[in-house]
């Protein structure tokens, strides 16, 4: 690669492939599921799907136009756009830099558990104090922590065609075979609450799939909104720069 000549994706799949790795995970994977029990299931899902076809999509296809226009990372595309929208570039740069060591966190998390079932060891992993003991540990949440972050820079480092596009390949595929599986396991799961009634995995679907009205308030409603609109910015990876890198 010559002087100057900036990386870029061999390919409109490796570019579709590498944005949804952006997109899709712990914010969707953790976060979602939570906001989604806590807001009514199916209310959320609805208000949350009207953000994203409307609001969200909008916002996405003008990030991917501006880095498409200026070929330019976020610190110095909004500036080249016009003169007087350097300062969003900062706070788009800003984002990602607060967040990363939060994720490095929770990814040092998912390396200790991916090592623990490949140990076939799972049975430790689910019991109680397993993670509380895990993360009140003096060293190892550090070290995990650090190993995960390398992985990061390893990918970075190697650039977009030969980093980023390559292991995007490998590993979405596998993401997504892992997140069918889950929702699979998840429909044929059963509890007995504390009534005595048990609830199936098909339970939670109609809750989920079906928007429940009942005692909505415009408070509730307006915090539902607010939620599904923070989720949406997570979900799509927006507003923090790096659909225009």
């Amino acid at each position: 690669m010559q002087a100057g000549e900036r990386n870029s994706f061999s390919g409109s799949l490796g570019f579709v492939l590498a944005a949804a790795g952006s997109a899709v995970g712990l914010g969707n994977i953790w976060r979602f599921p939570y906001l989604a029990a806590r807001d009514g299931g199916g209310l959320f899902l609805m208000i949350y799907i009207i953000l994203a076809v409307t609001f969200g999509f909008t916002l996405l296809i003008t990030e991917v136009a501006i880095g498409r226009r200026t070929q330019q990372g976020p610190l110095t595309a909004y500036r080249q756009i016009n003169r007087n929208w350097g300062f969003l570039g900062w706070f788009a740069f800003i984002v990602p830099y607060i967040i990363y060591p939060y994720y490095c966190v929770i990814g040092g998390w998912v390396v200790k558990y991916f090592a623990t079932y490949l140990s076939l060891e799972g049975q430790e992993a689910a019991a109680d104090g397993y993670f509380g003991n895990f993360i009140t540990a003096q060293w190892e949440p550090v070290i995990l922590m650090a190993i995960f972050a390398l992985m990061c820079f390893y990918i970075v480092y190697r650039g977009v065609e030969k980093g980023i596009e390559k292991y995007s390949r490998i590993i979405m595929p596998a993401l997504v075979v892992m997140v069918s599986a889950i929702c699979i396991y998840s429909l044929f799961i059963s509890h007995t609450d504390a009534d005595g009634v048990t609830r199936t995995g098909m339970d939670g679907a109609a809750v989920y799939f079906i928007p429940n009205f009942e005692g909505l308030t415009v408070r509730r409603f307006l915090m539902i909104c607010l939620d599904a609109m923070g989720q949406l910015f997570y979900s799509l990876s927006i507003a923090m720069g790096i659909m225009v890198a």
